[in-house]
């Protein structure tokens, strides 16, 4: 053990020693988010760790590269990352020292309107509520208790939610709003700015806002721009992870890259093994070795809608019709809440709207190392149907829709793209295997796939093979460059396999 990881080993409390003949390490397969944030709780408690990535590069949907024009540097998967700054674990870790750099935005979020000022997402509760004049008291109401207690509530939500909160209160209250419909919820407020806000930030869920817990959505991703912003990293994506394998290494962790895993049992001996595979992957690599009631289990997972996305190179960035949306590094498009709720409920009906709902990122605005001169990255992706995923003409037409919607939002953008990349989702899933089917948030995010994600278990991370464990988004807390799904996956296996506690306050 390095003296380092013997300094955080001091957070680790050791419950009865045990030794049954198995190596002493831990092997963790995938280097996303997830899979490094495992391997560095392991290593913090002082276990050995060999992470394993199929890819030739770390990062799973957490990275960047010059994919459009020389020297534009674009986001390949997530871009904006408002539960990454707000990870327990990663604000615990000391990830600054090796290289991650937040950029924060003056503004975390804009929603432009056709025929009225764009509503905006401050960096603070009583900026938002003071710019949406006539809806600030409902605003406070919706997101006051979320934002204040944000850091007590994040602990909570950000891991399996069938467990006592340590702040019973403030997550009691978080849950009075969390479980309602979008609808319901945004029907508290009254100008069109407000309620257009509101539906842009639960249409992140990828469901139809009338569906129960979509508020859940909204509240965290609000009372996280009101409390710690919607950062960029410095730089691009792939700086959160590069900074992760920088630390487990650092704790003498490994990283091996180009190392596809076929089956558990071409793995080297271990003690524990996290895995960060999607369910029906995980199907795969484990065949032969899961109980037939598990293995149904896992089969019934539902997997969610599909995702096509736009890299797009522009010269000067966006000319955005409102001026708000400058200020911004995250713009969601798609005109008032109902006609988001159409557009989300088409796409749920098997659908391409015909005015989708488009999230869209600016980073180069703020960020000019990640540009060309004037030219600036642009990122924008819109929900497909799943079941029009492998349809090229599917993916084409909501690609011009996406085009539409920019250049309705900001005239003139189309003459000043020099370059366009269309990543629908056969090429996500050939850049990330466990983006299969273009499904970026690792498996439908309806109520009962939250509650039970990918099983009703209390810890579901626990599988029936022993000393085998599921560490990937579709493990709670679910989507999200956080980290949290393989740091509860980690907790859990130090407990069974290697007998310490990891207090949660002490990540």
């Amino acid at each position: 053990m390095t003296p380092l990881a013997a300094r955080h080993a001091e957070d680790a409390v050791p419950i009865a020693p045990r030794s049954d003949g198995a190596e002493d390490g831990a092997v963790v397969i995938g280097a996303g988010p997830n899979g490094l944030a495992a391997a560095v709780t392991l290593a913090r408690a002082g276990v050995k760790v060999l992470v394993l990535e199929a890819e030739e590069r770390i990062g799973g949907a957490c990275r960047h590269a010059e994919a459009t024009v020389p020297g534009v540097t674009h986001d390949l998967g997530s871009a904006v990352h408002p539960l990454g700054a707000g990870s327990p674990a990663f604000r615990r870790w000391p990830l600054e020292a090796y290289g991650l750099r937040w950029v924060h935005p003056p503004l975390p979020a804009a929603h432009p309107l056709p025929d009225g000022p764009a509503g905006r997402l401050e960096r603070s509760l009583d900026a938002t509520a003071e710019g949406l004049g006539a809806d600030g008291e409902a605003w406070r109401f919706l997101s006051g208790p979320t934002t204040r207690g944000f850091d007590e509530v994040a602990a909570t939500v950000l891991g399996p939610l069938l467990r006592w909160p340590s702040a019973p209160l403030r997550v009691a209250r978080f849950g009075a709003r969390a479980w309602a419909p979008a609808t319901w919820s945004g029907a508290t407020l009254r100008t069109q700015a407000g309620r257009a806000l509101w539906a842009g930030m639960a249409a992140h869920a990828s469901s139809p806002l009338s569906a129960l817990g979509t508020s859940a959505i909204a509240l965290m991703l609000v009372a996280a721009g009101q409390r710690v912003g919607w950062p960029f990293p410095e730089g691009g994506s792939g700086r959160i992870t590069l900074a992760l394998r920088r630390y487990l290494e650092r704790l003498s962790g490994e990283v091996r890259t180009g190392a596809p895993v076929p089956h558990l049992d071409r793995l080297p001996p271990a003690r524990a093994v996290l895995c960060t595979t999607t369910p029906e992957a995980f199907r795969r690599i484990a065949a032969g070795r899961l109980p037939a009631g598990y293995d149904r289990a896992l089969a019934r997972y539902r997997p969610g809608e599909a995702v096509v996305k736009l890299d797009l190179a522009v010269d000067g960035g966006l000319p955005w019709r409102d001026e708000a949306c400058a200020s911004a590094g995250t713009v969601h498009l798609g005109g008032r809440a109902e006609e988001i709720a159409a557009a989300e409920a088409a796409v749920a009906s098997g659908r391409i709207p015909d005015r989708p709902y488009v999230l869209v990122a600016q980073p180069g605005r703020f960020d000019r190392s990640r540009c060309a001169g004037s030219v600036e990255p642009i990122w924008a992706y819109a929900h497909l149907p799943r079941a029009l995923a492998h349809d090229p003409e599917a993916v084409d037409a909501l690609a011009a829709r996406i085009v539409a919607s920019l250049e309705a939002a900001a005239p003139g953008c189309g003459a000043r793209t020099v370059a366009r990349r269309v990543a629908g989702p056969t090429v996500l899933a050939g850049e990330n295997r466990n983006l299969a089917g273009g499904d970026i948030a690792a498996g439908a995010t309806s109520l009962t796939q939250l509650l039970a994600r990918p099983v009703a278990r209390r810890l579901p991370y626990r599988t029936p093979v022993p000393g085998v464990y599921l560490a990937g988004a579709s493990t709670p807390p679910g989507p999200g460059v956080h980290g949290m799904a393989g740091v509860w996956a980690a907790r859990t296996a130090l407990r069974d396999r290697f007998g310490i506690a990891v207090p949660v306050d002490r990540l």
